[in-house]
């Protein structure tokens, strides 16, 4: 392998690659979503960064052109419909196009489920399905019906054995779930792919808005995971892109796990403590044939103390 650039991104895919094409990128002033604007920049892509606060995609865009790519950025509200819909208007009316969208764009934060305010709750949902929702749906009408073609990557999370301690963001990223295979067979027929990526725990910014402990918890729980690390967030970038990429072009209704399969050993993000185990239900008439360790095991009747 070639040693790494130091002053530009040393992407896998070919140079040139997106030469010529318009990719959104919500989410793109911070963490995966900066690296994903600055992977698809290095391959020739006109990079559109969004996102509510304009000084990080003000960065980003600066970031970019340094190394002599393309990028623009939106302030953009993606809980907004209106504001989703002309911010997306007026993208297409400047380029001409729209060949991809990364919803990358979502936020949460820890709590246990019976302590989550329905503001909170709202927010989040609104944010990571809603949003998810607004901006490509905007996509579609502005540019992909029309143009008979476009590609749309939705960042998830490793929801398969639910979010213990993040219900909010679960629920939401379950449903962009399905929302990506809905989409994926109803718009076939205009040209347009869509397709997920499920980061499992990624080093990146994000990591540090969460509480030092929860922190410690994550750096911990990685060193006994099957890659025994965190991922990175070229490695979600690199899926990314070849999701969008004509690679990928009999790909769609996909979503891609990018966790060095952490999902199979999985332990929650928040502790769910301990307590003295739930009754179960034996009614076999005759003692169950025990060795080992487990002989001195007895079911705990329904209703016993």
């Amino acid at each position: 392998m070639s040693p790494q650039s130091a002053d530009r991104f040393d992407s896998i895919f070919r140079p040139g690659l997106f030469e010529d094409r318009v990719v959104l990128v919500t989410g793109g002033g911070t963490g995966i979503g900066r690296c994903i604007a600055h992977e698809l920049a290095s391959l020739g892509a006109t990079v559109i960064v969004a996102a509510r606060r304009p000084e990080p995609l003000e960065t980003v865009v600066e970031e970019i052109a340094e190394v002599g790519g393309r990028a623009e950025a939106r302030t953009l509200n993606i809980r907004e419909p209106d504001g989703v819909d002309a911010v997306l208007g007026e993208i297409v009316a400047s380029h001409g196009r729209l060949d991809g969208v990364v919803n990358n764009a979502g936020g949460q934060f820890p709590i246990p489920a019976g302590d989550l305010s329905p503001k909170g709750w709202l927010a989040v949902v609104d944010t990571n399905l809603n949003g998810t929702w607004w901006v490509s749906l905007a996509a579609y009408k502005h540019a992909f019906r029309e143009q008979g073609h476009g590609a749309i990557v939705n960042i998830v999370a490793d929801v398969w054995a639910g979010m213990p301690g993040m219900v909010h963001t679960g629920a939401a990223r379950a449903g962009v779930m399905n929302m990506t295979l809905t989409l994926a067979a109803e718009w076939a027929t205009q040209g347009v792919r869509v397709n997920a990526v499920a980061p499992g725990p990624i080093l990146t910014s994000g990591l540090g808005t969460y509480p030092e402990e929860m922190q410690r918890r994550t750096l911990n729980e990685a060193r006994v995971t099957p890659p025994a690390r965190l991922g990175t967030e070229s490695e979600v970038s690199s899926a990314v892109v070849y999701l969008l990429s004509p690679a990928a072009t009999y790909v769609s209704g996909e979503v891609m796990k990018v966790d060095g399969a952490t999902c199979v050993y999985k332990n929650p993000m928040v502790p769910l403590g301990n307590h003295a185990g739930t009754p179960s239900w034996d009614g076999f008439h005759l003692k169950p044939q025990l060795a080992g360790l487990y002989a001195s095991e007895s079911p705990k009747k329904g209703g016993e103390e």
